[in-house]
């Protein structure tokens, strides 16, 4: 049998790893459950519901009686320090390189799992918490916009005339971006879409979207496995210029790209958003990363003066949107959990570590008081458009390779 707990996450993080329903089948498969109180309430799934699926509700977590803790934030060290010995964390670890986590996890001989590490295969699909995150974080990103648009998104023919479609523009195609075009689209917006992957545009296409052709060749994006890489300074240089009178036609921009683990990539410049009509709205998925747009702060809501005159920008940088849908990201998540918990389980039911399986090789941070394959983040979902960063100078930054 193996203990696994689920902590109250600290605030302002409104998700738990686990919820009833995935309770349930962790009892069911042999496990024992713990769930500090007051977990779920944040998410809507009260103490209760959690005693119903079986789970212990305890006031407090001892550490140290624990196999498996699944997190949604980070561990402190301070926490990492009263687990015990051999024991396993699972959940979001960004960032990977924090040297007293590391120290703290090695000390106790932990195996730190990051879900941001899980290989981008099809056998790891059903725990790939980036995706299931993205999924939210894309559908929240068109709502977001929504409500601060000063206009409909759909058309609208009625008899004091007609209203034309709102026009939203979407960088990066990743899961997010995929998910921000079909939302846009459901709520009757005209959408456009980019991606520097040369498979992309058959992707924005089946979405419903028209594909934004920047007259790249299709090998100046592709990167290893499917993945965009970074651009040439000439080439993201030429994106840039090719997307500025799409995103300047706009109403709605929303960017997608961020890469676990490191800065996102500076993809429009403070120039771009301003050259937009007053009243448009700009959703910097990216902001807690670094921000996709120039000037974007996370979970603030700024103002640009529109080039245009007459009014201005509203540039939102969302802080975490996953979190601002708590019910069912948790639920996601914590099937994700599930699903490498089962990985975990050997077949006397007692706790593995299987390093030769290629999941839990990947996903390792740390293993009986080592760091593992170094501290570099593998390729992640959802950094569509890639280029290096420009300084407000208009200088080029250091290019950096950046995985979609």
């Amino acid at each position: 049998m193996i203990t696994i707990a689920a902590p109250r996450e600290p605030s302002p993080e409104t998700r738990v790893a686990l919820v009833p329903d995935v309770v349930r089948g962790l009892v069911r498969s042999g496990h024992q459950v713990l769930v500090e109180s007051g977990a779920g309430t944040a998410s809507h799934h009260p103490d209760d519901a959690y005693a119903a699926a079986g789970a212990a509700v305890v006031p407090a977590i001892d550490l140290g009686a624990v196999d498996i803790l699944v997190h949604v934030t980070p561990l402190p060290a301070a926490a990492l320090l009263r687990l015990r010995p051999g024991a396993v964390t699972l959940g979001l670890q960004a960032p990977l390189d924090d040297a007293d986590r590391l120290a703290a996890a090695n000390a106790r001989r932990l195996t730190v799992l990051a879900f941001e590490r899980l290989p981008r295969t099809s056998r790891a699909q059903a725990m790939d918490v980036l995706s299931s995150q993205a999924l939210a974080a894309g559908y929240r990103a068109v709502l977001e916009a929504a409500i601060r648009l000063p206009r409909f998104f759909p058309l609208a023919m009625t008899a004091a005339g007609t209203v034309p479609p709102a026009k939203v523009v979407v960088l990066g195609a990743g899961v997010a971006g995929l998910q921000a075009i079909a939302t846009a689209r459901r709520l009757g917006a005209k959408v456009a879409a980019n991606d520097i992957r040369p498979e992309s545009a058959e992707e924005v296409r089946s979405v419903g979207a028209t594909f934004i052709d920047v007259g790249l060749a299709g090998e100046a994006g592709a990167g290893v496995g499917g993945y965009a890489r970074s651009l040439g300074r000439s080439a993201a240089q030429a994106q840039q210029a090719a997307l500025a009178p799409h995103i300047a036609d706009a109403d709605v921009l929303i960017t997608t790209a961020a890469v676990p683990g490191r800065r996102a990539p500076l993809l429009v410049t403070a120039a771009m958003v301003a050259a937009m009509r007053p009243g448009s709205v700009v959703v910097d998925l990216a902001a807690a990363g670094g921000g996709n747009v120039e000037g974007s702060r996370p979970g603030v809501d700024a103002t640009v003066p529109s080039a245009r005159g007459g009014g201005a920008i509203t540039l939102v940088g969302l802080a975490s949107a996953p979190a601002d849908l708590p019910t069912d990201a948790s639920r996601l998540y914590a099937k994700n959990v599930a699903g490498v918990v089962a990985l975990l389980t050997g077949a006397d039911g007692g706790l593995v570590v299987p390093l030769d399986d290629d999941i839990i090789d990947g996903m390792a941070l740390t293993h009986d008081g080592a760091t593992r394959h170094g501290l570099g983040a593998p390729p992640a979902q959802d950094a569509g458009v890639v280029a290096p960063a420009v300084t407000p100078g208009g200088a080029p930054a250091p290019e950096h390779a950046e995985p979609r």
